[in-house]
């Protein structure tokens, strides 16, 4: 193939090889190494990434990634071989501001392509959710960042996540252009999966009880807005952040006022507060996964199931019709 390829000295493949073993992909049986020079070498920067990767790239590709299964990946820090696979790889796909150490080692290595995905479609701000709980010591321009940060999770919305499956296949067909003709012939099909997905979710939610919903962070804003929802989070985009007492107790009101039957929470950060909320106000919990990761608590083995799943745990949670 034509792809300029870099020298990799004993140790890179060692550390190299060391990632792929770590990181077993739920889409792929195949852990080779990032170092594999018979394949185009790609490092994910987590789930969704490696996702859109191993679909359009099919066997042409060998995907690694940074984020381990079961690993949350918004406070992601790399080990020194992780960082080294970098420079090693004939291209990197992350997501700009999701992972701020994964942005310092992509801006420092010697990558020859770099694809992040937020300038393949267009970040939003969907607004503040709740900061009362965490203005001790912080400036007025903190809070002002924090409040208007651009939302990372454009995977959710499957309109957003085909127009970043389109920006990597171009990068690809261009990095690798003997392979060009099937990143085209794979990514097409794949928007047509996506496509249907958006369809499924259009259909499924446009007749509802109830068009609020809670969430354990506020990962579906883009979700929300594709579908005519609101979402309510308890913390806001880090998932980590604890709630005031005065954000639970304006929940439980607005529970009552839209007709919310349903708490969600996640499997890769702590369910305590949802449930606390839920018994307290009396709802039901359920999961409603943001993807950023499978494990075998997920409910289903890829992108497609799992968003079918949090589908059909949307639709029981609003009242679809």
């Amino acid at each position: 193939m034509n792809v300029r390829r870099h020298h990799i000295s004993g140790i890179a493949v060692a550390a190299v090889t060391a990632l792929g073993l770590g990181t077993l992909s739920a889409c792929s049986g195949d852990s080779s190494a990032a170092g594999n020079t018979d394949k185009f070498d790609v490092v994910a920067s987590f789930y969704p990434m490696q996702f859109l990767v191993e679909q359009i790239g099919g066997d042409h590709v060998n995907v690694t990634t940074l984020t381990e299964p079961g690993q949350e990946p918004h406070d992601l820090e790399l080990s020194t071989k992780q960082t080294a696979s970098l420079g090693e790889a004939d291209a990197v796909v992350y997501l700009k501001t999701l992972q701020p150490a994964v942005d310092e080692a992509v801006a420092q290595s010697g990558a020859k392509t770099k694809i992040d995905a937020a300038s393949l479609t267009k970040l939003e701000d969907h607004g503040s959710v709740e900061h009362e709980h965490e203005g001790e010591g912080k400036t007025e321009e903190e809070h002002a960042e924090e409040e208007h940060a651009l939302d990372p999770h454009i995977w959710l919305d499957p309109v957003k996540y085909a127009e970043v499956a389109e920006g990597v296949t171009k990068a690809l067909e261009k990095a690798d252009p003997d392979h060009a003709a099937d990143y085209r012939k794979n990514a097409d099909a794949l928007a047509k999966k996506l496509a249907d997905l958006n369809t499924q979710f259009t259909d499924g939610l446009k007749n509802t009880r109830s068009k609020v919903f809670f969430t354990n962070h506020a990962a579906f804003g883009y979700l929300a807005e594709r579908y005519g929802l609101t979402q309510e989070a308890i913390s806001g985009l880090d998932p980590e952040s604890e709630p005031s007492p005065a954000r639970i107790k304006e929940l439980q009101t607005e529970a009552k006022a839209d007709g919310v039957t349903t708490v969600f929470y996640e499997t890769l950060v702590s369910d305590k507060t949802a449930k606390t909320l839920a018994q307290d106000a009396n709802l039901k919990t359920d999961v409603l996964d943001p993807l950023e990761g499978i494990t075998d608590k997920s409910k289903g083995d890829d992108y497609f199931q799992v968003m079918e799943s949090n589908l059909k745990s949307l639709k029981t949670a609003l009242g679809a019709k």
